[in-house]
């Protein structure tokens, strides 16, 4: 390892020591990991909170096999040790990564796979908010969906973490974007990171307004429930609907009909269980398409507030009770 943590033995991470909220947060003090064959050992600069945390700290979404039990998918941090055979990184490099736990700790182990250079522009905080929501909306919104140039994105959502990027890169690829929120002023703040049109949720049914709007061809959904029926009534023919999250509820009453007549395509699908050699193929689309878009000023992660990582608990109710507008951050 890098000189100044050879001296380490131990590190501390955060686990959910039984399902529940955010009191069951605990810190626990693990051995040093040693990285295996391409695995390489980051000191933590800050590590992205998602609602999979959330989930996996209630007992619903339980690490996949192998992976820590420490909380935490997405981290940034310097590279203070290298698995054998790792020859494309280096120590001391800066890097941001995609993992399947370990992310709310001092130091983590990240597969090389899934380790991304921090864009030029870009502080190490920030950057720890660009794995879990670039890969999951290139994914879902431009691989499931097909999002092409000119066509509309409708964004559900649209202030959190997911929503925030989702408006930026369909922005940065020439499509139009109409944002759903909860307030006039999420509504507002769905505007300022560039979505064409806002509209406030909570006022009642909106589809027709969006269909006088010309439509939507994709729909990112993470709300679920009500959201559904009303994404479905507003889409054009050939429109994909693509599932992430459903907050409001995973079980809804759909009228088949429009799937039918007007050819609508319905999709779903998690991050965190893709195989690497799929992560890594995602990970080649981020370098090559969105990274340039970052490095432009294009696209730009949204910060809202930064926490210690012994204030865990605090930044898991904060998410929560949903007033965050862009991404939530612990820091070691």
């Amino acid at each position: 390892m890098a000189q100044n943590d050879q001296l380490l033995t131990q590190f501390t991470g955060y686990i959910a020591r039984e399902p529940g909220g955010s009191d069951v947060l605990c810190a626990v003090q693990r051995p040093m990991p040693i990285p295996g064959p391409a695995e390489v050992l980051i000191k933590i600069a800050a590590a992205g909170i998602n609602r999979p945390d959330i989930v996996q700290r209630e007992g619903r979404y339980p690490p996949p096999p192998g992976a820590s039990d420490i909380l935490g998918l997405e981290v940034s941090g310097t590279i203070v040790a290298l698995g054998p055979d790792v020859d494309d990184l280096a120590l001391g490099q800066n890097i941001c990564a995609l993992i399947a736990g370990g992310g709310y700790a001092d130091y983590a182990l990240c597969p090389i796979e899934t380790c991304l250079p921090v864009p030029a522009g870009l502080t190490l905080e920030q950057a720890a908010a660009l794995p879990e929501t670039g890969f999951t909306v290139w994914a879902n919104v431009f691989e499931a969906g097909g999002l092409q140039a000119g066509e509309t994105l409708l964004v559900h959502g649209a202030t959190s973490g997911i929503g925030t990027m989702a408006i930026q890169m369909a922005k940065a690829a020439g499509a139009k974007v109409i944002a759903t929120a909860r307030s006039d002023q999420k509504c507002a703040q769905a505007l300022e990171v560039g979505a064409d049109i806002a509209i406030n949720s909570s006022a009642g049914p909106f589809a027709e307004q969006v269909r006088e709007l010309g439509g939507a061809d994709v729909v990112l959904d993470m709300v679920g429930g009500p959201m559904v029926q009303q994404g479905l009534d507003c889409m054009n023919v050939g429109g994909r609907m693509v599932f992430i999250a459903f907050l409001a509820g995973a079980k809804v009453e759909l009228d088949l009909g429009l799937v039918l007549f007007r050819h609508l395509h319905i999709c779903g699908s998690t991050l965190r269980s893709r195989p690497l050699p799929e992560k890594m193929r995602l990970k080649q689309e981020m370098l090559s398409r969105v990274w340039p878009w970052i490095e432009a000023g294009k696209v730009t992660p949204v910060i809202d507030r930064e926490f210690a990582l012994a204030d865990v608990a605090e930044a898991h109710d904060y998410l929560e009770a949903g007033a965050h507008f862009g991404k939530i951050l612990l820091k070691p």
